[in-house]
């Protein structure tokens, strides 16, 4: 499949851009209200998603920003694959694995899987004043999946909304992870943001040296035991400044909906985000407050990411194991959909329902 430029432009209702950004192939929809901007050659990364009216973008972006991974040579191969070399920010699809490397089938995978690193080919669905679609795809390497993911606009409407569908092209059954990973970040988040969700379980993973949280701990949503201060609790709802000096990593399961919201008390602008959770029953909680010394940070990322994720644990090969990873016979797909909705309000958020329909309490 090929991609094609136009010769019908607009600057005015939903729209595309095509255009090649630091070598790479990039493709921009916006409407009235949302600039969305995805690296084609790039896994399919939202690196932009713009919220016009208050020119706000949510996404974080890293201090070494976009990266074409077939001009990145390292010196050495990372044990854990090139995603992390790579990595500038935004939002990625994880795929078909996710967290921790491992092996399955005889097929190894790096950390997050095949195709945030991948190219893929894309073709315009639809494009008028009144909607804009994009279908993108991209065909695994180690493993035999085709995935397919759909991006539309909508005129008026701060929402972007995802279709998507994993089909198993080969001839045995297949078990897969699949995951979102939106990473929020400056000028978007700063200490007057609060994380509103559903009722939700929290399992810690392995703790860093400047964790909050102790390392492969239980606990309930929001209020979860202190590291640093025992016989007090930590409020997960509420983003500390960058003097926190913290890195975590948490999974949510247990979720009562599958939706969050984190607004911005300074801004009076939030990022919404809702999905199905028979396909993602869990959400990784990933924040780095200031605390992420040495590779890759060096202690200058200030981010959040709250990541949809069909799998709980970590690693295609400890999901397998523990039955927790899904499985698609030869020739059957699975479908799945998301909505993204930047929205005003300092309100804390009750609900989000689909049609980016965000209700405040």
């Amino acid at each position: 499949m090929s991609h094609r430029f136009y010769s019908h432009e607009r600057n005015w209702g939903c729209r595309i851009s095509e255009y090649v950004y630091r070598g790479l192939r990039c493709v921009t929809l916006e409407n009235e209200q949302l600039r969305v901007s995805v690296l084609a050659d790039k896994g399919a990364d939202i690196f932009e998603f713009l919220y016009k009216p208050k020119d706000v973008d949510v996404m974080w972006r890293s201090w070494q920003g976009v990266v074409d991974p077939r001009a990145m040579v390292p010196s050495v191969s990372h044990p854990e694959g090139n995603f992390l070399d790579c990595y500038e920010g935004g939002w990625q699809e994880l795929f078909p694995a996710g967290g921790d490397p491992g092996i399955y089938k005889g097929a190894r995978q790096g950390l997050h899987g095949e195709v945030a690193l991948q190219a893929w080919q894309y073709r315009v669905l639809r494009d008028d004043p009144e909607e804009v679609a994009v279908q993108f795809q991209v065909r695994t390497r180690r493993t035999p999946f085709l995935l397919e993911k759909t991006l539309r606009l909508r005129r008026k409407q701060a929402t972007l909304f995802v279709s998507e569908q994993a089909t198993n092209e080969g001839n045995e059954p297949m078990a897969y992870m699949w995951a979102h990973h939106p990473a929020l970040g400056w000028p978007f988040l700063d200490e007057t943001c609060a994380i509103d969700l559903p009722g939700a379980k929290v399992r810690t993973l392995a703790a860093y040296p400047t964790s909050r949280l102790a390392g492969f701990q239980d606990g309930v949503w929001p209020h979860f035991p202190s590291a640093r201060e025992p016989g007090k609790t930590v409020d997960l709802s509420r983003v500390p400044p960058v003097s926190d000096q913290s890195h975590d990593d948490c999974y949510l399961h247990d979720l009562k909906g599958g939706w969050y919201a984190v607004t911005s008390g300074r801004l009076g602008v939030g990022f919404a985000l809702c999905w199905p959770l028979e396909v993602f029953p869990y959400a990784g909680l990933w924040t780095v407050y200031g605390g992420a010394m040495g590779y890759p940070w060096y202690g200058t990322n200030y981010n959040l990411a709250l990541e949809p994720f069909s799998s709980f644990p970590h690693g295609i090969d400890r999901a397998v194991e523990a039955g927790a990873a899904p499985v698609l016979g030869p020739g059957e797909s699975q479908t799945a959909w998301l909505e993204a909705t930047a929205y005003e309000g300092r309100a804390p958020v009750r609900e989000v329902v689909r049609g980016g329909i965000v209700q405040f309490q």
